[in-house]
């Protein structure tokens, strides 16, 4: 328990801090009957995020987006347009591109959707808490130590402020997960021994570079496909699987990791410089074990599944089935309930209520814990959660200090394909 001392107070305080901010707010709606939306992030998950919005009620309204360029913005805003005529009001003035798009959009909303770069989560999101906005951050929350600190002080100011802040880790909102996770802490299958996480995938979101763009804006516009961007695929994939451990055995984090990974298919531009496969073991005080894989590769075996072992049974929670002594499967249906919308309906219904809600207890453990297993496959070493809460590592260049002239951390090689960074036994992060 001594390697959980120090980090469990930091959450117990942010968990505090969460709570704190149950305090109705007066005039904590604004007297306009419409809540001013801004998007920092025109990508799928921006839009995906935006319709979830506005799904969240009719009072919703897109005002203002924002990405590294314009092109996205533009063809983001008509596609939303043509979905939600009435909900849609972002003139030519309030679409920004650029590192600092993130600002005007702030400037713009009284709530900011964050689905950029993960780099920049943090820093976008203290630069909307300071300037008094509720915010919607999609996951990861952080990609590195340096990241982590600056999104705990964040969440802190948040709580200090009253403001709203509500993760795009969404199976937290899944009913089905929630009532089969109930079950789970009810002791339906026994005391937990193992988790198994398991996500297999083809490479995804891929985009082609397009004249113009400095190479700093290539790799911006790409950004699931460098680990200076994204974190790479254990904070970005096995985020959702990992939280849903850290949820199944109660909100704790393991004392260490160790893991391996490495490139050993993917050849070409379009890439990056990311690992295409990791498996990392998370280890437990109680001696419990997380055994968690990903994999991004065509034309192999897939999978996506959170398989919680117990001394009583099993529990697959994404099919929503319980075997063993108690045999249990949800009666559904749930796909009505749909998760992404109802993190979004709570998120709303907080400001509109003026009740402001916090999720940022699970958003900084359940993040900390991927940056454990990704150092670890990066590295070739055991992580400790001690180690990894209090480094303050960053990957260069730091969010606030990239230009569109900035020199990025790599450049593709003689071949046109990108090297791979980091090299298991020989690089040293922490």
């Amino acid at each position: 328990m001594q390697h959980l001392s120090s980090p469990r107070r930091d959450f117990l305080k942010l968990a505090a801090a969460s709570a704190a901010v149950s305090a109705p707010l007066p005039g904590y709606v604004a007297a306009s009957s419409t809540i001013k939306v801004g998007v920092i992030g025109c990508g799928g998950r921006g839009e995906a995020a935006a319709m979830n919005a506005m799904n969240a009620g009719k009072d919703i309204q897109i005002v203002a987006m924002g990405d590294i360029r314009i092109d996205r913005v533009q063809e983001k805003r008509a596609a939303l347009k043509l979905k939600y005529p009435d909900q849609v009001a972002v003139d030519d003035n309030h679409c920004f591109k650029g590192f600092d798009a993130y600002k005007h959009v702030i400037a713009s909303s009284d709530v900011v959707i964050i689905a950029n770069a993960a780099k920049f989560h943090p820093l976008h999101l203290k630069a909307a808490i300071e300037a008094g906005k509720h915010v919607f951050l999609e996951k990861p929350h952080a990609i590195d130590p340096y990241g982590i600190q600056m999104l705990r002080a964040a969440l802190q100011l948040a709580a200090d402020k009253r403001l709203s802040v509500v993760s795009g880790l969404q199976s937290r909102y899944h009913p089905g997960y929630q009532e089969t996770m109930k079950r789970v802490h009810d002791g339906a299958i026994g005391d937990i021994v193992a988790i198994q996480e398991t996500w297999l995938r083809p490479p995804y979101v891929m985009y082609r570079r397009v004249p113009g763009l400095t190479e700093i804006e290539y790799q911006a516009s790409n950004q699931y496909h460098f680990h200076w961007l994204c974190g790479d695929d254990v904070p970005q994939t096995l985020i959702h699987n990992l939280d849903r451990s850290s949820w199944a055995v109660k909100n704790t984090a393991p004392v260490r990791a160790y893991g391996m990974g490495g490139r050993s298919t993917l050849k070409g531009e379009i890439y990056g410089d990311v690992f295409d496969h990791h498996s990392v073991v998370y280890e437990f005080a109680n001696g419990v074990r997380i055994y968690a894989c990903c994999r991004t590769i065509d034309n192999c075996y897939n999978e996506n599944s959170s398989l919680i072992l117990g001394t009583k049974g099993r529990c697959d929670l994404l099919k929503l089935t319980i075997t063993g002594e108690t045999n249990w499967v949800h009666p559904g249906p749930t796909s009505k309930n749909n998760a992404y919308d109802l993190e979004h309906v709570a998120l709303f219904n907080s400001i509109r209520n003026a009740t402001p809600l916090s999720n940022g207890d699970y958003m900084a453990r359940s993040t900390l814990i991927t940056l454990m297993g990704q150092f670890s496959c990066y590295s070739g070493k055991e992580v400790t959660w001690d180690q990894i809460s209090n480094s303050t590592y960053a990957h260069r260049p730091l969010p606030e200090d990239l230009r569109p002239d900035t020199e990025p951390p790599t450049r593709p090689g003689p071949d046109g394909s990108y090297p791979v960074f980091f090299t298991p036994g020989i690089s040293k992060l922490l």
